[in-house]
Parts: structure tokens; sequence; C-alpha cells
């Protein structure tokens, strides 16, 4: 650091101040050129290298290696990693893939036992093909051991649904996060499902935001007529297991739908449950009159697009795709947020949860060296950086949600839709071996019920009918 700079860092030792205060400080001593977010993040680090007896520079002259998907919050980390190369003396190299083909490069990394890679992005759902393989470190040993975790870390501030959400003990029929749990994943940044809307559209049509499944179905059928060149509500459609995990899961839930029960100490199907067809029948029902015409094809970023450009006036999904067409789009300015309980008798909402994790390979070189990665990476500071001034949102850890950055940096019904949503959030998901064959079958009966093929009653006893099946092949059932 410069002359100015160290002065500046005395004067936030002295006082710790707020984003507005430190920049108003950097101009008084000639430092210019520089965001807030880039000095708190800069002051963070020399903060964190100076506040106990841990010590940093361990593994000094190491190289970490990195396996990242293209994503927002890997441009993030990836802009942040001269803090981290300051503090520890290490080195840090990396590979990054876009998403069509980058858990491929992972599941070959790691069914070859390459340590090719320390440190990978990874979903919660892969843990449970990764953990119980083998593959994977559980962290556990690392977070309880003071010699390797600086007492800055603190893991308890990380939400605990997500902590729960991203371990597992392996065995069919535990819990997430139950006491055998191993964790198997840290959390760096989450979606949660709720709605987002064209707020000029709804108000052009004098509609007020839904507030439950049954008005969202009326009342995006209505926009399609009123609105020309646009529909009512964007969902996924694709025929993968994607189009299952957001709102569809979060709504389903939310009507009492479980995807399996365990019955004798065995795990049954649970999609063909009154409450599941009750909710289908609502759901199919809303793409076929008030969805886009090829809902069939629609991902994350069809949805997304569609809401940026004004093609929709609503998307029932996660609220970062409505953060991130904020940031330029044609409608950027015009979105707003909604929490949704999708079933009228429920008082909250029950949003299933996407949590873009890191986790260590089992065959890292250095899993120390590594896990001083993971916990810069996922501490309160770096998170925070990333949720003031990067792509890093919603933020996993509480002390950063409730920042006055990132409080001042969102919109108030993006902070109100997370405020009620967060504390019921969760992965509702039973972890079991097949999920991905599960959810990708579940994916195609949507898509057949949705081209009138097979009625919704119909099509989900006969894909309970066919999981029952493969769980019984596999000795589950």
């Amino acid at each position: 650091m410069s002359n100015k700079e160290d002065e500046l860092y005395r004067a936030w030792l002295e006082r710790p101040m707020t984003r507005r205060a430190l920049l108003d400080k950097a101009r008084e001593l000639g430092i210019a050129g520089v965001s807030a977010g880039f000095l708190m993040n800069t002051i963070g680090t020399r903060a964190l290298a100076a506040s106990d007896s841990f010590n940093w520079q361990r593994h000094k002259g190491k190289t970490v290696r990195l396996l990242l998907n293209k994503h927002p919050y890997a441009d993030t980390l990836i802009a942040n990693l001269e803090n981290f190369k300051k503090l520890t003396g290490m080195n840090v190299e990396y590979d990054i893939f876009p998403e069509d083909v980058y858990f491929d490069k992972v599941t070959s990394a790691l069914t070859s036992g390459s340590s090719q890679y320390d440190v990978f992005m990874t979903g919660a759902y892969q843990t449970w093909q990764y953990g119980p393989a083998g593959w994977l470190v559980d962290v556990n040993e690392f977070i309880r051991d003071p010699a390797e975790t600086a007492n800055t870390f603190r893991w308890d501030d990380v939400l605990p649904n997500l902590r729960a959400s991203t371990a597992w003990s392996g065995k069919v029929g535990d819990p997430l996060g139950g006491p055998d749990s191993k964790q198997w994943a840290m959390p760096l940044g989450f979606e949660l499902y709720s709605l987002s809307y064209n707020k000029a559209m709804l108000d052009k049509a004098g509609i007020a935001p839904p507030e439950n499944l049954p008005d969202l179905v009326d009342k995006a059928k209505a926009l399609k007529s009123k609105i020309d060149g646009a529909y009512g509500i964007g969902v996924r459609g694709s025929r993968s297991w994607a189009t299952i995990h957001p709102g569809y899961l979060s709504g389903y839930t939310n009507y009492g739908g479980r995807d399996f029960v365990m019955e004798d100490g065995k795990l049954r199907p649970a999609m063909n449950s009154p409450e599941a067809k009750a909710f289908t029948r609502l759901w199919i029902d809303m793409i076929q009159k008030a969805g886009p015409t090829d809902w069939t094809s629609y991902t994350w970023y069809e949805v997304g697009n569609d809401l940026g450009a004004g093609t929709s006036a609503m998307m029932y999904d996660a609220d970062i795709i409505g953060f991130f067409q904020e940031q330029g789009s044609k409608q950027a300015g015009n979105i707003a947020y909604q929490p949704f309980a999708a079933n009228p008798e429920a008082t909250d909402p029950t949003s299933n949860v996407w949590i873009w994790s890191l986790a260590m390979s089992n065959f890292a070189r250095d899993k120390s060296a590594a896990w001083y990665f993971l916990q810069w990476a996922t501490g309160s500071d770096v998170l925070l950086h990333g949720a003031t001034e990067g792509q890093v949102v919603d933020p996993v850890r509480r002390s950063v949600a409730e920042s006055p950055g990132f409080q001042e940096r969102m919109q108030a019904s993006y902070l109100e839709q997370y405020r009620r949503t967060v504390g019921q959030a969760k992965i509702y998901f039973t972890p079991q071996p097949l999920f991905f064959n599960v959810t990708t079958q579940w994916a195609a009966q949507l898509q057949k019920m949705y081209a009138g093929q097979i009625s919704v009653d119909e099509g989900l006893d006969q894909l309970a009918e066919r999981v029952s099946r493969q769980l019984e092949s596999i000795g589950l059932t």
C-alpha cells in the first residue's frame, strides 16, 4: 500500500466507516478513481492478516488450482484473486468453462481421480453423487480446527438452511444437514424463487401483482390478452432437471407436495399425490394459456431475457435473474419483485434454492492450502465485496445481507421479497442418487401434459410408477 492508503487503513481501524464515509476520506487523502467496494475489500484483506494470530502466509509459494463455471459469481471471484495472493503469498490458477460443458469437465476430473484441480464450483445436487462416491472432502474437519481456520471466518454467520442444504450423510433417508452429515460444499451465492414482474406493464393494464397461484394464473392470462407483443408469465420448460427445481418445486411444496416419502424404511415416490396433482393442473393451465409459445425450449436464459426485453410481463423464477436483467436491459428500471406463496392457504413462501458452492476435491494435492482458499473465498469480507460491488447475490451470509452496503444497493421490493422468503428457503428435494434422472423424467412428463398428449393425473401416475421401478432396480424400494 502507498503512504496515503496506509493512512486510510489507520483511519478505518480507529473508526470503521460506511461506504460513503470511506470514499469521502479517500478523496480527502487524494486517492481517486477507486470504488468504495474496492477500498473496503482491500482494507478487509489487510485487516484479515492483522486480526489475530492466524498465519495466512503458512502456504506461501504454493499454487491452488480452480475449476470454475462461467457465471457472474465466478467473474466476481476472479476479479478479486489478487487480494488472496497478497494475503497468503500463494498463487492461483484456474480454468473456466460455460455451463453446457462445465459439469462434464467436473465429472471427468473426479471420476478419473485427477489431481489437476483442488477446488471447484458445484451445486448442492451434484454433491449427492460426488460425496458418497468419495470424491469430495468433508470440510468439517477444517472448519472445526482452529489451527486451520481463522477465528474471523464465523461459519455460523452462513444462513443455517444453506449450511444444511450443502451437507448430507450420503445415506438415503437421512435429511440434509442431519447429525451425521458431511459438509461437502461451502455456499458462495444462491437463488430464491419469487415473482419478478414488469411494473410498467402491470400498471398500464391496471393489474396488481398476484398474491398466489390461482391469482397468478388469472392475471397472467389477462396480461397476455391486454399487452400486445408480450405474454403473461415466464417459467422454465426444457426437458431438464433445471425445469423442476425453481418455481415449479417451490409452488409444488407450498401446496403440500413431496417428491418422496419414507415408508417402512423404504423410499417411495410421491409425485402423484392429490396435492401434487392439484398444483400441477394449475401450473400446466397457466403455461398453456399465458406462457410463451415455445415453452418446451425455455431455460434460465430465455426466461430472464424475455423479462429484460419486455416480451414477458412476469417471471416465476430466480430473484437474481431479475437483478441481472436490471443491469442494462431494455426494461431496466421497470422490474419489481414479490414474495410468492403459491397456495392461497399458506402464509409464507416455500422457496426451493439453488446454491452455487465451492467444494474441495479429495484428490487435491495440498488440502490445507486448498482450504485456505475456500475459507477466504466464502468469508465475510470477500462475500461483502461480492454483494456490494460484484454480482454475488443473493448473499449466503447474514452479516452481508444485513450490511448497509447491500441494503443501499438493492431496490426496496427486492429486499422485501428476500426478507419474506429467505427464512423458509432451503432444498426441498429428498437427497437420493437418481436425482437428475428423476427430475429430467419429471420435466418430460410436464412437456407431454402441456402438449395435451396425456392428462396431468395420468402423467404423474406414470412418473411415480416408473421411478418406483428404477428405485427397486438399485435396491432402494
